[in-house]
């Protein structure tokens, strides 16, 4: 007979409803009848180690969790900029907190790496601060980065993808996924988060949750990168109604830099239904419809409700045609960013690093670094 595990029963409840599961999904998976894991839960018997093994890496935490004698208190470890009101949003979800770790994690590694290079403090990084002038944030944002739609005659797509290489290229380290850790079965809810910034003079890190629809995702990018330009950190939701300085300050300046105010409202035309202005406006700045209906909102144009109700239409629209899970080492660099993807890889590659490390660091398995190195620099 297998040895038993003498697991902490409250654990296993605090480990199965922290990973969202009922004791029917967890009985499923082990596999035992639910009364089974009612009575390890309650204390009434043990589970073999295996089935504890199994346990913990279905609820995603150190088998040794399972053990200690009451549950870890965990917080986000970045400051949470979601509150609304006044009212502190609901507790991190799993996915959240792994993912926000995960990118602290790469931070700490490419901050090591740079010591070797000699690299320089990056001087637009906390430059300015939530009582700056807005105009003059963009301005600096815009010199910076030197995309200039207009000049270039981008359409959003294009200049979407300008605008996050000349953020790497500047220093920033822009991450983007929609789901936890690479796990498919792990999305990262728009609900909860549409994306947080890590701010840091020499390695600064921007994510972006890709659950959410493509043409709200430059909106999130721009705010994201406004918080790098004060030198805050912090998790956002890019809630209108959000009553924080720094998200306001953050939305404002996400806003200005896609659409100017001063030509924003020269170019509204209140004498037709609001939605009639989307597209050609959406043209001349060379953004979506989506992010135009959400400066209109800014400078109230339309209401919240308005656009909401615009907002889950294109939401939903993007999820219903949403197919399957893309070119694999297009995701793996977009989820670590390309400048971090292509040190781990450099290193890896001139046998510095070891591949099952570079793979442990990327998510990637190490027998596919070498396609993922290649085509990186392609």
């Amino acid at each position: 007979m297998s040895q038993a595990a003498l697991v902490n029963p409250s654990l296993l409840t605090w480990s199965r409803e922290r990973a969202g599961l009922s004791t029917e999904q967890v009985a499923k998976k082990l596999p035992v009848k639910p009364d089974r894991v009612e009575e390890w839960e309650a204390g009434e018997t043990k589970p073999t180690f295996l089935q504890a093994q199994k346990w913990a890496s279905l609820a995603h935490i150190p088998f040794g969790f399972l053990f200690l004698p009451r549950p870890p208190v965990e917080q986000l470890p970045l400051p949470d900029l979601r509150t609304v009101g006044g009212i502190a949003p609901q507790r991190p979800s799993l996915e959240l907190l792994d993912t926000v770790r995960d990118s602290l994690r790469k931070q700490d590694w490419y901050l090591e790496y740079l010591q070797y290079q000699e690299h320089q403090p990056l001087a637009f990084v906390g430059r300015f601060n939530s009582r700056s002038r807005v105009a003059e944030v963009v301005d600096d944002i815009r010199r910076t980065l030197g995309v200039n739609p207009d000049a270039a005659r981008l359409d959003y797509d294009k200049y979407s993808r300008a605008l996050i290489e000349a953020a790497e290229a500047a220093g920033i380290l822009v991450m983007r996924s929609g789901i936890a850790l690479g796990n498919t079965h792990r999305k990262l809810e728009v609900s909860e988060f549409r994306g947080f910034a890590i701010s840091n003079p020499y390695a600064p890190v921007v994510f972006v949750n890709s659950s959410d629809a493509p043409t709200a995702r430059l909106f999130t990018l721009l705010h994201e990168l406004a918080h790098i330009w004060i030198g805050s950190s912090g998790v956002s939701d890019g809630n209108t109604a959000n009553g924080r300085d720094e998200e306001r300050f953050c939305n404002a300046v996400a806003g200005e830099f896609l659409a100017p105010e001063t030509q924003f409202r020269t170019l509204w035309n209140a004498d037709v239904n609001w939605e009639e202005n989307l597209a050609p406006l959406a043209t001349r700045f060379h953004i979506s419809k989506l992010a135009i209906g959400r400066r209109a909102l800014d400078l109230g144009y339309i209401s919240q409700a308005h656009y909401s109700a615009y907002y889950l239409k294109i939401l939903k629209a993007f999820q219903d045609e949403k197919g399957g899970a893309g070119d694999y080492y297009r995701n793996a660099t977009a989820k670590n960013s390309p400048r971090l993807s292509k040190a781990v890889l450099t290193e890896a590659m001139s046998g510095r690093m070891l591949l099952r490390e570079a793979g442990l660091l990327l998510g990637v398995q190490p027998a596919k670094l070498r396609t993922l190195a290649s085509k990186i620099t392609e």
